[in-house]
């Protein structure tokens, strides 16, 4: 819609995860260094953490794309109902998923030992993992048991909401928090990341000058609490008002009547107290 009149390629602000235009600011650099640290060092559980929209999920697509072709990956992306979750674990394989809990089992041991006679390994991603309940993550904390000796059979990354982390520090996944040797939480970005954030991904879409104001990339940075999804719903939605008004550049009376349109018409938890 706008990307002719702003000179863009593409749409610089999709809400889809696109590991082709992360912003490396210090914290995503600091979260993807500990889920290689994972990978590299065969850690049995690697933790990453951190609130709605901040970039979790982006930082696992760009993984995948990185991910040796020797390593065998299982993506699990939405939280798996009831008691199934080994059903789900093969699923996310590739593998057989249906017969009795023991029957997957053993299935489930002979492909792990099968990557390994090969010279492979195991990787399992569960992301949206703050859903799973304490039961399912000591069943994790079981499959995990496979691993025996020096032999490092499966590698399991969970990426959650904060709420994960305040699950694993239960007493009572005492021994599954043991089994973490790398954890990150993904904190908001600063007010001038939000700005770097912006440019960034406007430059990577094609643009050639600065589209929104230094203000206005802090009245976004503001309202947003340096949450990227929230940052990037706000910007698409102001160079959506910036073609209407034919505006070549976002100023803040644009971004201000974005966001007293999103706190007082839209579905987005906005106050307007955000945009002062």
């Amino acid at each position: 819609m706008y990307e002719s009149f702003y000179g863009l390629r593409e749409k610089p602000f999709s809400i889809l995860p696109d590991p082709d235009l992360i912003y490396w600011g210090e914290n995503h650099r600091l979260a993807y260094a500990m889920l290689e640290f994972g990978v590299m060092n065969k850690a049995g559980f690697t933790v990453i953490t951190g609130e709605i929209g901040s970039g979790k999920t982006t930082l696992v697509r760009h993984l995948l794309k990185t991910l040796d072709p020797k390593i065998a990956v299982g993506l699990i992306s939405n939280t798996p109902p009831g008691d199934g979750l080994l059903v789900w674990v093969m699923m996310s394989l590739n593998q057989p998923f249906e017969g009795t809990y023991p029957i997957l089992f053993k299935q489930f041991q002979q492909f792990l030992y099968a990557q390994h006679n090969q010279g492979r390994h195991v990787i399992l991603i569960v992301d949206e993992a703050q859903n799973l309940g304490l039961q399912t993550l000591e069943e994790l904390r079981m499959l995990s048991n496979i691993n025996v000796d020096k032999h490092q059979f499966l590698q399991i990354i969970l990426v959650g909401q904060p709420q994960l982390k305040d699950m694993l520090r239960t007493p009572q996944l005492q021994q599954f928090a043991q089994r973490v040797s790398s954890d990150f939480h993904l904190k908001p970005l600063g007010a001038d990341d939000v700005a770097r954030y912006i440019d960034c991904r406007l430059k990577a879409a094609g643009a050639n000058a600065q589209l929104f104001s230094d203000p206005a990339s802090r009245m976004i940075a503001h309202a947003s609490h340096g949450i990227p999804r929230t940052i990037n719903i706000l910007c698409d939605t102001a160079l959506v008002y910036g073609f209407a008004a034919g505006a070549k550049t976002i100023s803040t009376e644009l971004v201000l009547e974005v966001i007293e349109n999103k706190a007082k018409f839209g579905v987005l938890p906005l106050s307007l107290a955000a945009s002062a």
